[in-house]
């Protein structure tokens, strides 16, 4: 497989992971997402979490539809998205908040360590230079 298409894969892969996480945020997950809004957010948390979801669905859409000319955009944007939401899982382990079997310190610690590699994957997999 040449490298072409593993950011091809690897691209899809996250805009579908994307899309299945902003359709939890809407119905099954929901109230599970609520634990990872942080206080400050001065919008309503529902609302923040709905907001939040039919976000991942677009930018999700947009990794897996986007064409060669703007993928590394999508890519770029998609590392911000996963920057700026961040401070929302800082919130859930700085109050101990239980969600997604994340019902330790430690687990919710180790969580944290996950969003750089998100950011490395949506740069990467979207030909922007690492």
């Amino acid at each position: 497989m040449n490298e072409k298409n593993a950011e091809k894969i690897a691209r899809v892969l996250l805009g579908g992971a994307l899309i299945f996480a902003g359709v939890s945020h809407l119905t099954f997950a929901r109230k599970a997402f609520r634990a990872q809004v942080p206080d400050w957010v001065p919008l309503d948390i529902d609302d923040t979490v709905l907001y939040s979801g039919v976000a991942e669905i677009a930018l999700g859409s947009s990794l897996v539809l986007t064409n060669e000319k703007h993928q590394q955009t999508v890519g770029k944007v998609a590392a911000a998205f996963f920057t700026a939401v961040f401070p929302g899982n800082i919130s859930q382990y700085v109050n101990k908040r239980p969600a997604f079997g994340l019902d330790t310190d430690r687990r919710r610690l180790v969580r944290l360590f996950f969003q750089p590699a998100l950011v490395y994957w949506a740069l990467k997999s979207t030909n922007n230079k690492v």
